[in-house]
């Protein structure tokens, strides 16, 4: 009976993971569009130290894509 009910739970949270992934992405993707946004303004103003926090921050939400990818 336990086994049962721990894969049923299971189930259940990677349902709920999946629509969370699903919204996630969406947002990810809006993030990664604005900071791109942001790093070719940086680049146009010649920002060095923005430069540098945008492509940090890039870095970041491609590992995140990426974890939500596999």
């Amino acid at each position: 009976m336990k086994e049962k009910r721990g894969g049923t739970m299971e189930k259940v949270i990677q349902t709920i993971n999946r629509k969370n992934g699903k919204q996630r992405l969406s947002v990810l993707r809006m993030e990664l569009d604005y900071e791109l946004l942001t790093l070719f303004d940086a680049l146009q103003t010649n920002d060095q130290e923005q430069v540098k926090k945008c492509k940090q921050k890039l870095e970041r939400l491609r590992r995140e894509w990426i974890e939500y990818l596999k």
